[in-house]
Parts: structure tokens; C-alpha cells; sequence
């Protein structure tokens, strides 16, 4: 009687959704993957643009689903029909989430509770910065909300106090080149936990280009919503900024960490109980035969170039990359969007090409996860976004870094100052400047130091994977 009790219960039923970018739907996909692998119910929750770029991608047959207890479902997002294959315009994605996207969402959840063909919502997983979207649907329902933060510990940190740094005068600044001189180097010293912070180490202290501070004011209205969440979930593992974590744990009620989930997620991809293991949520197409090129390739001596699915370079900033890469005499896997130079196309110059010919390989968008582990590459020149720091440090690889954008600026400071695996590349870039720290992290003494130290972090990262903290946090 008792058995057939509990198998008659139905299963809890959480809707994900993640912030309409590349990185944070890859990030809540995971998470929705390992619910999923413990019994529940998912319907994620994608904007109707977003949808279309993944069945491009991906394919129709894909998008419409294999499995009937996890479902893709779409709101859409209020901003101008577009069928351009990259991101939209950020604050106006922001003022989206705040304003427009209330209305959709809190109606697909009505629409999810009164269907009786799948299970009640049990929980709404909310991308941190999708709280606007969320906390009055989770209200309204009466429905235990959940955030997800796909940021690191140091970075939701930083962000708790941007409302301070616009409060003492010192953000948003109006020009980014601010920050590169001694204004830059101003001490921000009163966050707790976070040593030898600048201002330029802090998060979306810069309004962006052309826009208003809409973007800042946003970003610093967040974390009066962080307590909204019956609990807060951060993308990290505790061996590696425990003391920003044991400060938010003091401010934030019931947090914890959960990660690397790309490793989570490789744990159990064997188990023949692991069905969702075929879905993903790239929204560019991946492009494969780089591997193969990798195979030829000798142990530790390819750098990696990819500066993520936001960052945009100009055309100088193309050739001085391409330029110091080919000095720096190394083999390279450089992974160009379509769109990485904004507005334009992106052309290399001729000499590049005829130069890198035997070893350079340009890829369309990779398997980032399976590059990062492969035997030939020595180190990666990064933006810093989150998602790529993390699996290169579960890769053991040590980074070159040229942050441009939010939360990049903080994990830069982390990985070159606290975790000792990287080196920064100055923001104005040059050619001889690509070409020394190429040649410095792939055969100098202090890229030996930092790719011994990348080991390290590696050997914490899988162990930090192989705790229980899913089923402490998730199946209460």
C-alpha cells in the first residue's frame, strides 16, 4: 500500500529559466539536466528568439522534443523582430526581463498549473538576473522560487555592492578607456572578503556604449531581489573562493554551490538512467573537425583563442590579436564568430594567413569543453566569462585574459591575483604584447608556475563535483 502510494505521487515539476544568452542558457540547461536525472519534471523556458536560433542550430526535430517530461517552451521577450544569428541589444534585453517579460511568463505558468497532462509546478529556477521575470510569478502562484546565479562567488559578490559604488560617486563611468588610467587603480577596499580590489576589478562599473545607466541601475536593483529566492544557488565550488563564500552566506539566506556542472554532468552522462544527455542548447552551430586537427598536434602545444558568444572585437583589435599570434611562432585553434567584429565582417590579413598556414586552424563555433581537455592545448586566451573560466580551470588549462564586459573584469583579478593561473593582456591590444604572453604562459617559467597551479585546481574541481550537494539542495 505504502509503495503504491509513492508511486502514484506525481513528480515535482520545476520550470527553468535562464537570462536570453548563450552562457546562462548553457549553464541552466545542466542544472535542468541533473533535475531531470533525479526525477523531475522540466519545462525550460527559452525567449521565442532564442527558440529560433536553436532550431537552426540544432534542427526542428530537436527543439520540439524527445522526451515527454522535459519539455522547451517559449515567452516572447517584447523587442524588434530580428533574425540575426547572435545577441541582442543587452540593456534593451534588460529592460525586457524588468518591463515586458512579467506578462508571458507569470501566463505560462498558469498555463503549466492548470494542465492536467503534466505534473504541478513545484518550483520556478530562475536565472539570478531574471528575477524581475520571475519573483512576481513565483508570488502570485504561491510557487518556491530558486535562483540560479551563473556567475562566480566573487562576482554576485562584487555586484551586492554596485548600489554603493553609485552611491560614493565612482560608477557608472561613461568611458571604459577610465578605468585604464589611475582612476582605475582607486582602492575598494569594503567589500568583505574581497582583497586588493580596484575599481577597474569590479563588475559593470561602465555604462555600455550609446546606451543610458539602465544597464547599472539594473544590475545594482538585482541584489534587492536576491532575497526573494526560497534559496540561491552559485555556479562554483567552495575550495575555490571560500572566504566570498562564507561572507555570502552571512548575507544572502541559504546559499550554496553547485559545480562544476559540466562535470556533474560527465559523472553521470554513462548511467543508462541518464536520458537527456543528447539535449543541448547551443545557439550557434557547433563546428567539430578541429578535433581531428588537435589530434596532430603535440601535447601542451596549442593555445586556444575564444572570446565567448557576447564579446565583439573591432577590426584593429582582430589584426593585433592575429598579428601577435603569428609572431609568437605557436600553433593556435581560433574560434571566429560571424559576428565577432560588430557590424562587419571579420578579415584577416593576408600575411596572417599565409604565415599560420601550418599551424594555426580557424574554427566556427567548438565543443568548447572537449577542446579545453584535449591533450594538445597548453593555455587559452579568454574574455573571462564565467563558463569558460570554470571549465578551464576544471581543465587545468592557465589563461591569458582580456576581459571587455561585466563580470569578466572581477574573474580576471581572480584568475591572475587569487588563483594564481593567468595572465591580463592590456585592454588597448598589441601584437608585440599577444606575442610575449603567448610565448610567457606556453614555454616561459611563469606559465609553468601557473599551469602546476591549473593542475591543482583541476584534481578540487573533480572532487568538488563529486559531492551531494544536488540532492542536500534540490530534492528538499
Amino acid at each position: 500500500m505504502g509503495s503504491a502510494g509513492l508511486e502514484s505521487a506525481p513528480k515535482p515539476h520545476a520550470v527553468c529559466i535562464p537570462l536570453p544568452a548563450q552562457s546562462h542558457i548553457g549553464a541552466m540547461l545542466k542544472l535542468a539536466k541533473l533535475l531531470h536525472h533525479k526525477g523531475f519534471h522540466i519545462s525550460f523556458v527559452n525567449t521565442e528568439f532564442n527558440h529560433r536560433r536553436l532550431a537552426r542550430a540544432r534542427g526542428l526535430e530537436f527543439v520540439n522534443g524527445t522526451l515527454s517530461d522535459f519539455q522547451f517552451l517559449t515567452i516572447p521577450d517584447g523587442l524588434p523582430p530580428s533574425d540575426a544569428d547572435a545577441i541582442q541589444d543587452i540593456p534593451m534585453l534588460c529592460n525586457s526581463t524588468r518591463n515586458y517579460m512579467i506578462g508571458p511568463f507569470s501566463d505560462l505558468v498558469s498555463s503549466l498549473s492548470s494542465n492536467p497532462s503534466v505534473p504541478p509546478v513545484t518550483c520556478i529556477v530562475s536565472d539570478g538576473f531574471m528575477t524581475f521575470t520571475t519573483s512576481p510569478a513565483a508570488s502570485k502562484f504561491g510557487i518556491p522560487l530558486v535562483h540560479l546565479f551563473t556567475v562566480a562567488g566573487c562576482a554576485l559578490m562584487a555586484v551586492k555592492h554596485l548600489r554603493a559604488l553609485g552611491e560614493n560617486g565612482l560608477a557608472p563611468l561613461t568611458d571604459e578607456s577610465q578605468l585604464m588610467n589611475g582612476y582605475g587603480n582607486t582602492p575598494i577596499d569594503w567589500i568583505p572578503r574581497m582583497k586588493n580590489m580596484r575599481l577597474r576589478d569590479m563588475p559593470f562599473v561602465f555604462q555600455i556604449t550609446g546606451s543610458d545607466d539602465t544597464f547599472f541601475t539594473f544590475l545594482a536593483n538585482i541584489s534587492n531581489k536576491i532575497g526573494d529566492a526560497m534559496a540561491t544557488i552559485v555556479h562554483t565550488f567552495r575550495a575555490l573562493e571560500p572566504d566570498v563564500l562564507h561572507a555570502l552566506s552571512s548575507m544572502i539566506p541559504r546559499v550554496y554551490t553547485v559545480g562544476p556542472l559540466h562535470l556533474m554532468i560527465d559523472r553521470i552522462a554513462r548511467e543508462k538512467s541518464f536520458t537527456s544527455k543528447h539535449i543541448e542548447c547551443n545557439l550557434l552551430e557547433e563546428h567539430n573537425e578541429c578535433l581531428e586537427w588537435l589530434d596532430s598536434k603535440e601535447p601542451k602545444s596549442v593555445i586556444y583563442v575564444n572570446f565567448g558568444s557576447i564579446a565583439f572585437l573591432t577590426h584593429q583589435q582582430l589584426v593585433e590579436f592575429a598579428m601577435g599570434l603569428a609572431n609568437s611562432y605557436h600553433c593556435f585553434l581560433w574560434v571566429l564568430r560571424p559576428d565577432i567584429v560588430n557590424g562587419d565582417k571579420a578579415i584577416l590579413p593576408g600575411e596572417f594567413v599565409e604565415e599560420t598556414r601550418e599551424r594555426g586552424f580557424l574554427s566556427g563555433w567548438c565543443p568548447q569543453e572537449r577542446v579545453l581537455n584535449h591533450p594538445s592545448i597548453g593555455g587559452f586566451l579568454t574574455h573571462c566569462g564565467w563558463n569558460s573560466t570554470i571549465k578551464s580551470l576544471s581543465a587545468g588549462i592557465p589563461m591569458l585574459c582580456w576581459p571587455c564586459f561585466g563580470d569578466q573584469q572581477t574573474n580576471c583579478k581572480y584568475i591572475c591575483d587569487d588563483w594564481r593561473v593567468g595572465l591580463e593582456m592590456d585592454s588597448n591590444v598589441k601584437r608585440d604584447e599577444v606575442e610575449r604572453l603567448v610565448r610567457e604562459s606556453m614555454e616561459g617559467e611563469v606559465g609553468k608556475k601557473m599551469r602546476s597551479k591549473a593542475v591543482e585546481w583541476k584534481k578540487m574541481a573533480e572532487e568538488a563535483a563529486r559531492e551531494k550537494l544536488m540532492d542536500e539542495v534540490l530534492l528538499k
